[in-house]
């Protein structure tokens, strides 16, 4: 195991650190904070590099959309969780259309894209990448619509049982991490009865 003396000068100081940085919702850290927006979701990006333009080309698949119907798009696949930007999406989708991936047309004052054939074979090549884009998405989907105002007040509470937890497991033996999982399942049972 890594020691490391930090403030507490213990061995466990750099899980302490790590877990501080994830959960220590109540220092003015976490998503309270004035002036700072809070993550959502499971991670934090919701997309990896050179799959925005993946996403756009899959949407447009299904129909040809306007940018901003296109940021609205990737918003309800995401079930809230991911707000594209116009600085995310009107760039990509220049891009896209420099390639000859897309191309663009003036539809009652706003300029509409279009898929074109170079664009589904980009999209058949990159098919498992897509896929796996929007089965992400879904999880995210799932994850939101357990988040919301409400449930901001809990999250000091459960990332310090999180903390608790995995210091009282790496510290244990066999015999206490199976306590430790009996007390999680445990308290998951009660809260799921509410």
């Amino acid at each position: 195991m890594r020691q490391c003396r930090g403030r507490r000068g213990g061995p466990f100081d750099w899980f302490d650190q790590f877990a501080d940085s994830l959960f220590d919702w109540d220092s003015g850290s976490g998503p309270r904070r004035r002036g700072h927006r809070p993550r959502r979701g499971p991670g934090r990006r919701f997309f990896g590099q050179g799959e925005v333009r993946l996403a756009l080309l899959s949407l447009l698949k299904d129909s040809p959309a306007h940018g901003y119907e296109l940021m609205k798009r990737l918003e309800e696949r995401s079930g809230g969780m991911y707000r594209a930007s116009a600085g995310t999406v009107y760039p990509v989708l220049q891009q896209l259309e420099d390639e000859g991936l897309v191309r663009s047309e003036e539809v009652e004052g706003k300029k509409t894209y279009h898929l074109t054939d170079a664009g589904r074979e980009e999209l058949v090549h990159h098919h498992d990448d897509t896929e796996h884009i929007w089965e992400r998405a879904h999880g995210w989907k799932d994850w939101g619509g357990s988040m919301g105002p409400e449930t901001a007040e809990i999250w000091g509470s459960w990332g310090r049982l999180s903390k608790a937890a995995f210091k009282a497991a790496a510290r244990s033996g066999f015999e206490k991490t199976e306590r430790v999982r009996e007390i999680l399942d445990r308290a998951r049972k009660e809260l799921e009865a509410l």
